[in-house]
């Protein structure tokens, strides 16, 4: 059974047009990328544990922010490694600038015997649909791509974050 990750991806309208806010993966590995590396904040489900409270636990620990209000299933994706990501919508407002991460720890640089810390997340940021299409790791996309038909259909996904 492929790994399973639970996320939400906050969303707001700004001068009338969309944003989401995406987040961008904190480490040597990702330091120097930004198109296709940015992410919904997102993490493992642990066993047992319920998709929704994953993703909202997930979003927390990634931004430091607990998200509020009705969250709307947007489906669920399998990324090209064949994790499949189960995507929630939730309309909300949160400043970047203010994100707390946790972190992680590797042996960096490979081979040396130092472990490091670095965060989960090294910073956020609120984006419009095309340019989101172009910073989100591919095996989102359709987490994006279905937010926006929903809210072209007139369809409101849930409201609220703190």
């Amino acid at each position: 059974m492929p790994k399973r990750s639970a996320g939400i991806l906050l969303y707001r309208m700004k001068d009338g047009a969309p944003e989401v806010l995406l987040v961008h993966p904190g480490g040597p590995y990702w330091a120097r990328k930004d198109e296709g590396s940015w992410s919904i904040p997102k993490g493992e489900l642990g066993e047992g544990e319920e998709p929704l409270a994953a993703a909202r636990r997930e979003f927390e620990e990634e931004t430091g922010f607990r998200p509020a209000g009705e969250a709307v299933p947007l489906g669920s994706f399998r990324q090209p490694g064949g994790k499949v990501v189960l995507a929630w919508a939730v309309a909300g407002d949160l400043d970047p600038d203010g994100i707390t991460s946790g972190t992680f720890t590797i042996e960096w640089p490979p081979r040396s015997g130092r472990m490091r810390e670095f965060p989960e997340v090294d910073r956020a940021g609120w984006f419009r649909p095309a340019q989101a299409m172009r910073k989100i790791l591919c095996g989102q996309a359709p987490a994006l791509e279905a937010l926006w038909q929903r809210l072209r259909s007139g369809a409101t996904p849930g409201r609220g974050a703190r």
